[in-house]
């Protein structure tokens, strides 16, 4: 499996990119949320990086520097939750978050917010909502 993730890294990076793209790093397990949600801000002139579980996104932040993350909550090896903290922790500059979940309790999304979170999503959410929250977030 790892190699296909860097055969579809690689294919992401030689990809011609728009000088200046923002550079926003999605985080999710759900392959049909990961391409819907690529699609939609690729059309756009984002550039594009996914980690497919909190670890991974973790990594992908340190070694990519994405000007925004957007993080799922319920997600395999570290909780969306268990992300948001360490990157508020580690990195000097924060970086803005939209955080996306199925999950209805209001005691997250306040954890959340208590966090740093800049944007928090209920799944199932319009295309329209999180593009606009992306591009209100990167202006």
């Amino acid at each position: 499996m790892r190699s296909s993730m860097a055969k579809e890294k690689a294919t992401d990076d030689s990809e011609p990119k728009a000088a200046g793209a923002k550079r926003v790093l999605l985080v999710d397990d759900d392959p049909e949320i990961i391409d819907a949600i690529r699609y939609a801000l690729e059309s756009r002139g984002y550039q594009i990086f996914i980690a497919r579980d909190g670890n991974q996104g973790l990594a992908m932040a340190e070694r990519e520097d994405p000007d925004l993350v957007i993080l799922d909550m319920m997600m395999p090896k570290r909780s969306g939750f268990l992300v948001l903290e360490k990157l508020r922790r580690t990195r000097p500059v924060p970086v803005r978050v939209i955080m996306i979940t199925a999950n209805e309790g209001s005691r997250h999304k306040a954890y959340a917010e208590m966090l740093g979170v800049d944007d928090y999503l209920r799944k199932p959410f319009a295309m329209d909502k999180l593009v606009d929250a992306v591009q209100r977030l990167l202006a």
